[in-house]
């Protein structure tokens, strides 16, 4: 059984990200609004029904936005900790609210979600690997830099949502004041173009099929620069640049660590339909 893997997007304006396989699906983040979530789900042949739980990074408005309305009109579990939820800027419905720790595994059916801590400037910030059927992915971005948390969990990833955030000689030559600059660039701000490469470079995963750079920064950075660095140095591993305006293609990641979109697997599914008509 493959896992199913989208950006429902990814930026400063909004992050939200969908992992599951064909009974259960988690969301981490939930930075888009309840009905922008609906509508990008639909467009990818998604039922929400699927999902049975929601997974909060950290409290930055970008990751949180859609968060209470989300889980109040259907009725979904939010995974938080009680750090980041006292830092929210409203109330969740307390029998929908369920904590995690560090490296300790949630059920969530069939899915395993594994959080770690990472370097972020917010009071409790995690990352996760969501896996099912010996098929690992991460969700890795907005981090400072690659920690040991972070090296030891992409080390698993079958596909990865990896941040890819600026550009280093954008930030510098740019319009921003030095304060943000420096909070960007610092330990406990974002990802650089460089830093993203290095630990893909140093570290990939023999397994890894598919790398999701992700959360972009719209002044700092461009697709193109981080498509042409990456591609490169990509050998078989597919590279993809989640929007900031929409969502990706659905991709299908299998238990012997293939990767296709889901275009292509209803294609052969199609296939195999129109071939059994001939079967006697």
């Amino acid at each position: 059984m493959s896992l199913q893997i989208a950006s429902l997007n990814s930026g400063s304006n909004a992050n939200c990200y969908y992992i599951g396989n064909n009974k259960d699906a988690v969301l981490i983040d939930a930075g888009l609004s309840c009905r922008e979530t609906e509508k990008r789900m639909k467009r990818l042949g998604l039922e929400i029904s699927r999902v049975k739980a929601i997974f909060i990074s950290h409290e930055h408005d970008d990751h949180i936005a859609g968060l209470p309305v989300l889980s109040k009109k259907y009725g979904l579990p939010v995974y938080i900790t009680n750090t980041t939820l006292q830092h929210c800027r409203f109330e969740l419905q307390k029998e929908l609210v369920c904590s995690f720790a560090h490296c300790l595994p949630v059920a969530i059916g069939e899915l395993s979600v594994i959080p770690f801590l990472k370097s972020h400037d917010a009071e409790d910030p995690h990352s996760f690997i969501i896996s099912g059927n010996a098929v690992h992915i991460g969700v890795i971005t907005d981090i400072g830099y690659a920690c040991k948390h972070v090296t030891k969990h992409f080390k698993l990833c079958d596909a990865v949502f990896l941040e890819s955030n600026y550009c280093e000689q954008m930030l510098a030559n740019g319009s921003y004041p030095v304060h943000l600059k420096r909070r960007i660039s610092g330990r406990k701000g974002h990802l650089s173009n460089d830093q993203a490469l290095e630990l893909f470079l140093k570290h990939k995963p023999g397994n890894l099929r598919l790398l999701i750079l992700s959360h972009l920064s719209q002044n700092n950075n461009h697709p193109d620069i981080v498509s042409k660095m990456f591609s490169q140095h990509a050998n078989g591993v597919k590279v993809v640049i989640a929007s900031r305006y929409k969502e990706t293609e659905l991709f299908n990641i299998e238990r012997n660590y293939t990767y296709r979109s889901a275009k292509a697997v209803k294609k052969v599914q199609e296939n195999k339909a129109q071939l059994s008509l001939f079967e006697f």
